[in-house]
């Protein structure tokens, strides 16, 4: 991000950074137990770190986020507390903690705990007096005309969103649709600083609106391309449209 021009400015913000749990946990996929472990980048390095990563990529994002753009951080409890504290610390507005709240969650196979089946997304303004853009009436139409709630029930990606790939923390293009379709207009920029296979990006492409994602690792920048090339067709387009409710229900 520092390499990026200041004086260029995005209308919104999706990040999805690590969450900080490849720590040798375990989960149940597809009928299997498997390691949780994602990469290197996802490592705890202890709460101290977490806390000075967070602020750094937080501030950079101040940067690089017009007056009245907003910011969307998702994670779990892992890190979205420091999360949260980083972005009221930098003078930003929280405006909403969406619940995320899957439809089809792992079971937890300790038997100790809940099933975990949420995660969080935090949305806040750059300016605690800027106005910001809220598309509150397309919102409630999606809702059946009443106003939507800060808990959404949506799946997590499909079969059908991996048709280049997998990535490990891969978020459902439902999720980013109805993000991108609250806070941002037709031909508005976004950015996202951990764009992973871009699932960021190919919602902004479907909406409508334009976009910049940058990654450290290489293989997801070419799952990102790959998924952007497949929806240069037209029927491939069309069929992600299809799949997601709020795409249909907006016409």
């Amino acid at each position: 991000m520092p390499q990026m021009r200041n004086q260029f400015k995005f209308d919104m913000i999706f990040a999805d950074p690590p969450y900080f749990l490849s720590n040798g946990g375990i989960s149940y996929q597809a009928g299997k137990v498997v390691c949780v472990d994602k990469g290197e980048w996802d490592k705890s390095p202890g709460v101290v770190d977490i806390n000075a990563f967070n602020h750094e990529w937080i501030a950079e994002c101040r940067n690089h986020l017009k007056e009245n753009g907003t910011i969307w951080i998702s994670g779990t409890y892992h890190n979205i507390f420091s999360v949260a504290n980083c972005l009221t610390e930098l003078g930003y507005k929280i405006l909403n903690v969406i619940t995320w709240e899957k439809t089809n969650p792992p079971p937890n196979i300790s038997c100790r705990y809940f099933k975990y089946s949420t995660e969080f997304v935090i949305w806040a303004r750059k300016s605690k007096t800027v106005p910001h853009e809220f598309n509150y009436k397309l919102m409630k139409r999606l809702n059946d005309g009443h106003q939507m709630t800060d808990v959404w029930r949506l799946p997590a990606i499909g079969r059908w969103e991996k048709t280049c790939g997998k990535h490990p923390t891969q978020k459902p293009l439902s999720l980013l649709v109805r993000i991108i379709l609250a806070s941002t207009q037709k031909d508005e920029w976004i950015f996202d600083p951990f764009t992973g296979s871009s699932t960021t990006g190919i919602a902004a492409n479907l909406l409508g609106r334009k976009f910049v994602g940058i990654d450290t690792e290489q293989e997801f920048l070419e799952m990102s391309k790959a998924r952007r090339k497949e929806i240069e067709n037209e029927a491939i387009a069309e069929d992600y449209r299809m799949h997601i409710a709020d795409l249909r229900n907006n016409g």
